[in-house]
């Protein structure tokens, strides 16, 4: 499941002075950020903390003002008394979170519960092998797939070789025909009768479960120690933590050094480290060389907000909201920091065709392999966009896998006799999907909860007409709650497909089977060995997921992406899911199937913005005012320790709590703490754990684990997530693991609980929206109450807050490729 704090309400290039977005924001140091995030970033265990505050313009103030400006490494959360967000309102990440690196997928992680990362390598000791985490495996994947994708597009720019861009079978065949020109072999050595394949082995039987250690996906070894230390003492002649060493060496490399007092606003690529306190270690590095109008802060500041843009959810932004956002930002030159930076490669330009509103996007060009541009005669408006070249692949490459999947014909498993004939034995939706599936390689699937049953009447289908079919969650909880549908949750081989297929759940998670710890694997070729993929709660897909995804599907696999609309959007950048519903580039099935009761009569009128008062016979839906932020606490552990055990019959360990923020006095923190002490009290000696606790544990950056703590000794906190044992070992522990009994709505997407009590504290009203209530109310099962002190804040959000739009580049590469779908 996709885990982060919300994705920001609020755009990157807003005013710097618009104000806080988060509720009740701490503004210590007399600031508003670019970025405010109330819950951005949850998958962390703390992404959205600042690791500290520090003022001061660019090229102002003395040495001694410096020290205050640097953050200091293993600050404490820095939201504040009061605050429901992070201080500053835009930080995501601290000084060596799991956050903070430019390259893990924190946005994301998606993704979103899709999610990216940075490589990861493998562990050695005690003479065998260490078993590589999910999340190891998962970031090396990933790593493994972007460094493809950027080959590929290097390769568009090169001349093409006679047959160079062949493969497989059509690459042997030209090789050997050259053979035989050249006179290396007879014809007949190369002609001859092939050899046959060899049979397929049998699957060996899957070993038990093992506890899985959750080792720091570090890629490659660490900087030396003579990096760090020389790091170590630059930091600290420029008045920064020296506990920033090693994130700063790892970033930088073996030059870290010499690159720090080259450019000391490099320091601004270390996560956590705001533009102003990267100041305060210029100057006192630099000294009166320093100036706002220095070449290199204007690219470094860039960047920045390319990065913070991102974790808003954008893939690129418009130039003169850039240059804006800029010139706010103290930069003498916006245009002149646009186009240095562009210069050193660290940005990519694009020039995309604006067109009117409602028509289908044209096409696009500038950048990374864009298209061709449009007829000369034909003078068309533009706008100019600005992003990192990451993001910029990953749009590009999505854009050209889904095409691919459009343009091709799926391969022809089953008649199209045999494809009706389960549509016939299909109902409603359910076979309109199947007939959809049947002659398509993309197809968008819509619905609530209740609609799960219909991509369940897919692969069932699928499997009975011999198709290799697997469906794949972003998260461990939208797996398990997919693998309850009737059909969800059986392998291929249960249903009299191939005999050799492995026998285990067909329902996996996203980041499994794309690093191939879980579901069918891959072939010869690198793809994935499936023949149709059903991807479940869609929205949460991001373009980085995304690209991983449609680069590991074989030439002539059907795709499905299948997922609710009204939810939150993913937390790592794109709208995946929106943007294809928008481009109409494929067949689309409705749901006909609505969710049931008063919860799901609530539920579907936020999704069109109304918030209706239900008839609730059963206790299903309650509303509780409160009138300050240490009520709803008191409140909510009221609710969930006693009345609805006692009304509804819901244990307390079935109950889920959701609020906006991490911080605050009616954020996570505090609701986590207060509940502790009511349903588990203990000293928390295992890094603030006891056995028992409710945790989320976030593997990686964009993705959270709902589990519980087993034990603690040597090797670290075992945990129990979603049936598998965690080691977390203790230096990750506070980073990578909070309490759970209450989570951010992000966090808890894929998720559903048979009670949910959603706390609405009187400084939440900010960071509300339709998408935020509709996906907080929607996880209940059976009941839930509504801490509330909002009052009439709620249902105005609900009719007048739409999602934050975000900028994002597919529609208009889509456009050439694709046609638009009938």
């Amino acid at each position: 499941m996709s885990t982060e704090p919300e994705p920001t309400s609020e755009d990157p290039t807003a005013t710097v002075d618009a104000g806080p977005e988060t509720p009740g924001t701490a503004d210590e140091a007399g600031r508003t950020a670019d970025v405010p995030v109330s819950d951005a970033h949850a998958g962390d265990a703390d992404a959205g903390r600042p690791v500290g505050e520090g003022a001061g313009d660019a090229g102002t103030g003395d040495r001694g003002a410096a020290s205050a400006g640097v953050p200091t490494a293993g600050a404490g959360p820095a939201d504040g008394e009061g605050a429901t967000g992070p201080a500053d309102g835009g930080v995501v990440g601290d000084a060596g979170s799991a956050g903070s690196d430019v390259e893990s997928s924190g946005p994301g992680d998606s993704g979103g519960e899709g999610a990216s990362g940075s490589p990861a390598g493998s562990v050695e000791g005690g003479g065998e092998a260490a078993q590589v985490s999910e999340a190891e495996a998962e970031l090396a994947a990933q790593q493994v797939e972007r460094e493809r994708i950027a080959r590929r597009k290097a390769e568009k720019q090169r001349p093409i070789d006679a047959g160079g861009k062949l493969s497989g079978t059509a690459a042997d065949l030209l090789a050997a025909v050259r053979a035989v020109e050249s006179g290396e072999k007879p014809a007949a050595t190369v002609f001859g009768d092939p050899t046959p394949a060899p049979r397929r082995p049998a699957p060996e039987t899957a070993p038990p479960p093992r506890p899985v250690r959750a080792e720091q996906a570090a890629g490659p070894a660490g900087p030396a120690p003579e990096t760090v230390q020389a790091v170590r003492r630059v930091l600290a002649e420029g008045g920064a933590p020296e506990a920033l060493a090693p994130q700063t060496a790892a970033l930088l490399g073996e030059g870290a050094e010499e690159a720090l007092r080259a450019d000391p606003w490099q320091l601004l690529r270390v996560g956590g480290v705001r533009p102003e306190q990267a100041d305060g270690f210029a100057r006192a590095l630099l000294g009166a060389a320093c100036g706002p109008d220095d070449e290199r802060r204007g690219r470094a500041v860039t960047v920045w907000l390319l990065e913070q843009a991102a974790l808003a959810g954008h893939t690129a932004l418009e130039l003169p909201r850039l240059t804006a956002t800029l010139a706010q930002r103290g930069v003498p030159d916006p245009d002149a920091a646009v186009q240095s930076t562009l210069a050193e490669g660290e940005a990519l330009a694009f020039q995309d065709a604006v067109e009117e509103p409602g028509a289908r996007p044209g096409p696009a060009s500038g950048g990374a392999g864009g298209t061709d541009a449009p007829d000369e005669d034909e003078e068309r408006p533009v706008r100019v966009l600005i992003g990192l070249e990451r993001f910029a692949l990953a749009e590009e490459s999505l854009a050209d896998g889904l095409a691919r999947l459009v343009n091709s014909a799926p391969k022809q498993d089953g008649s199209a006799a045999d494809w009706e004939r389960a549509a016939d034995s299909a109902q409603g939706a359910a076979a309109d999907l199947i007939r959809a599936v049947a002659g398509h390689g993309l197809v968008l699937h819509t619905g609530g909860e209740a609609s799960l049953a219909e991509p369940a009447a897919l692969l069932r289908a699928a499997r009975e007409l011999g198709l290799r079919a697997w469906a794949a969650a972003p998260g461990a909880l939208g797996r398990d709650r997919f693998a309850a549908q009737p059909g969800g949750g059986t392998s291929p081989a249960a249903h009299g497909s191939d005999p050799t297929a492995p026998v285990g759940p067909a329902a996996v998670t996203l980041a499994g089977l794309l690093a191939g710890t879980e579901g069918p694997g891959r072939d010869a070729d690198g793809a994935l060995d499936l023949d149709l993929l059903v991807v479940l709660d869609a929205p949460q897909l991001d373009v980085e997921a995304g690209a991983l995804l449609v680069e590991s599907l074989p030439d002539g696999a059907r795709l499905v992406l299948a997922g609710d609309p009204a939810v939150l959007w993913s937390a790592g950048p794109g709208r995946v899911f929106a943007d294809l519903l928008t481009a109409r580039v494929c067949p689309q099935v409705a749901s006909r199937h609505p969710d049931p009761g008063p919860l799901g009569e609530l539920v579907s009128g936020i999704g069109i913005g109304e918030l209706a008062q239900v008839d609730a016979p059963g206790k299903e839906v309650v509303i509780v005012p409160v009138r300050d932020a240490g009520e709803a606490v008191h409140r909510t552990v009221q609710l969930v320790a006693d009345s609805v055990p006692r009304a509804i019959g819901v244990p307390a360990e079935d109950t889920q709590v959701i609020t906006p923020g991490h911080g605050g006095a009616a954020g996570t923190r505090a609701l986590n703490a207060a509940l502790k002490q009511r349903l588990n009290p203990g000293p928390g000696r295992f890094g603030g754990f006891d056995p028992g606790d409710r945790v989320a544990y976030s593997p990686v950056p964009g993705r959270t684990l709902p589990g519980r703590v087993v034990k603690a000794d040597a090797d670290g906190l075992h945990l129990s997530c979603a049936g598998e044992t965690v080691v977390v070992p203790q230096e990750r522990v506070e980073r990578s693991v909070r309490h759970g009994w209450a989570l951010t709505a992000h966090q808890a997407v894929g998720g559903r609980w048979p009670a949910v009590v959603v706390v609405l504290p009187g400084d939440a009203a900010q960071a509300l929206s339709r998408p935020w209530i509709y996906t907080a109310f929607g996880r209940a099962v059976r009941h839930l109450s509504v801490v509330q002190g909002v009052e009439q804040a709620l249902p105005r959000a609900v009719a007048e807050v739409p999602a934050k739009p975000r900028t994002t580049r597919l529609p208009v590469l889509l456009a050439p490729q694709v046609p638009v779908a009938d």
